[in-house]
């Protein structure tokens, strides 16, 4: 079965505010055998909302809409479904006393305004929503769906999560079986990365298929099977995911859905040990990405951010001398800081950061792009240079750098 998702809004036209429902919502349905065959996005104008409501339900067997659900005057998409299935708005009593309820909590009274939240069309199943206000709506007619959900990223993934995938699997997938399995590679380009698996790609069965799917320096390989027999499905997939990793060797370095970071984390909490960071060029992003995972206080200690010079050598004790002569991008420089983190907080692990992530800044020996990483740990410090180029700009550069240093630092831990 195919799915189309429309995304409605001023704010996503004009780029206010970042589609990211649409991103969230494919994988979710890809993950669970749904296939999406466009993402449509259109503004606040009943006409236009209709319009791409009639056309998609002529076209695929379910439509999902997120936004326009809200209390104000320019949420108005529950009256364009009532016009496409010929009914009116009722008050849901259920919604109104939730609504009511979270009101109260919060020392607010419910409004007119308010009391709009639970207003819903007839003949529409409510889809609870216990993290906002407006619930999901989950209409048919003559054997095709319309979903329409809030547009609250947050809200919106609850709902799919905990109502639509699961009535969508009822609805068009009984008794099919669809499973998915992540790979994750570092190291290696897609298209050497193609050629090292093609002989295996190609002799894969009709109901498992693989895709590519780069970013920032990894690579994650989805692999997706189809079948009537869950447990034989499951055999199958598992298998072809060894095939996979034999092929592929060391660049693997995970086998679910988990950045680098995360499995840098695991690493140091099964082992007990600790990690301290030095960032220059990526400004604190690879604290951020720690301490963005619950129980980190378990393995990491903290950062220094020296981006100047002058924190360089005050807080990291790295040499005037180095940084006059050699400069800042320089293995000299990347590995002090990362030996001085660890001595500084006491750690098993340092890493460190040094590089020019641009626009600006760099020079004909060290361009836009250049960065110095280094590990250090009881055994020594180790250093790497890479070149990531100006295409994607400044936060491309920072979250390969983040990649890469945290790949250097996973090698180290197991290696000993």
């Amino acid at each position: 079965m195919n799915i189309r998702i429309i995304n409605i809004g001023d704010e996503l036209l004009i780029g206010q505010v970042i589609n990211s429902n649409a991103a969230v919502m494919s994988e979710m349905l890809l993950k669970n055998g749904f296939f999406v065959d466009r993402t449509v996005v259109t503004g606040d104008k009943a006409a236009d909302i209709y319009q791409e409501i009639e056309s998609a339900l002529r076209q695929v067997d379910a439509v999902i809409v997120t936004g326009g659900l809200g209390p104000t005057k320019d949420d108005i998409t529950k009256k364009v479904i009532c016009d496409y299935f010929h009914t009116t708005l009722r008050l849901d009593q259920p919604t109104y006393d939730f609504v009511s309820r979270l009101l109260a909590s919060r020392g607010m009274a419910m409004t007119e305004t308010n009391k709009t939240q639970a207003m819903v069309p007839q003949g529409a199943d409510i889809l609870p929503n216990p993290l906002g206000t407006a619930p999901g709506l989950w209409l048919e007619e003559q054997g095709k769906v319309l979903i329409s959900l809030p547009g609250v990223p947050y809200e919106m993934k609850g709902l799919m999560q905990e109502e639509v995938i699961p009535r969508l699997q009822r609805r068009f997938m009984p008794g099919e079986h669809y499973l998915c399995r992540v790979v994750q590679t570092i190291g290696i380009g897609e298209s050497f990365l193609s050629d090292l698996l093609e002989p295996w790609e190609l002799s894969l069965p009709p109901h498992i298929s693989l895709a590519y799917l780069p970013d920032g320096g990894i690579i994650r390989l989805r692999l997706t099977g189809s079948g009537p027999d869950e447990a034989r499905l499951a055999r199958e997939v598992d298998a072809e995911v060894e095939r996979l990793c034999a092929l592929a060797g060391d660049y693997v370095f995970a086998r679910k859905d988990q950045t680098m970071t995360e499995v840098v984390a695991d690493l140091l909490k099964e082992r007990q040990q600790t990690l301290a960071t030095a960032e220059s060029c990526t400004g604190g992003f690879i604290a951020h990405q720690i301490t963005s995972m619950p129980g980190c206080s378990a393995y990491y200690k903290g950062s220094v951010v020296s981006y100047a010079n002058e924190a360089k050598q005050q807080i990291l004790h790295v040499s005037a001398d180095d940084l006059a002569s050699m400069g800042a991008v320089s293995h000299e420089v990347v590995e002090q800081m990362a030996q001085h983190a660890r001595e500084l907080f006491q750690t098993d692990y340092a890493v460190a950061t040094s590089g020019i992530a641009g626009p600006d800044g760099g020079s004909p020996e060290k361009p836009v792009g250049t960065v110095w990483m280094a590990v250090a740990s009881a055994r020594g410090v180790s250093s790497r240079l890479c070149h990531f180029g100006p295409a994607g700009g400044r936060m491309r550069v920072v979250g390969r750098a983040t990649n890469t240093v945290m790949e250097m630092l996973r090698r180290e831990i197991i290696a000993h």
